[in-house]
């Protein structure tokens, strides 16, 4: 999850994978994959930043560790 601010200043959680595209109108408008947008102060740039920081932290996890676990 991405912690994001809504436009009227509530700090929410978002789960990436339920993006679909990001606008810059100028405000940044978040289409999620049903359909709804979201409007957040963060930049456009700001969200890509969160997103790619977010999944280096779950994909972090060496396949050899993995590899280990599977065969305990």
């Amino acid at each position: 999850m991405i912690r994001l601010t809504s436009f009227k200043g509530k700090t929410f959680y978002l789960n990436p994978d339920l993006l679909y595209r990001i606008d810059e109108t100028p405000d940044t408008v978040l289409t999620l994959t049903d359909g709804k947008n979201l409007v957040v102060k963060e930049t456009a740039s700001e969200v890509v930043a969160l997103i790619i920081a977010y999944r280096q932290k779950i994909y972090r996890q060496p396949v050899t560790n993995l590899v280990e676990k599977v065969g305990d």
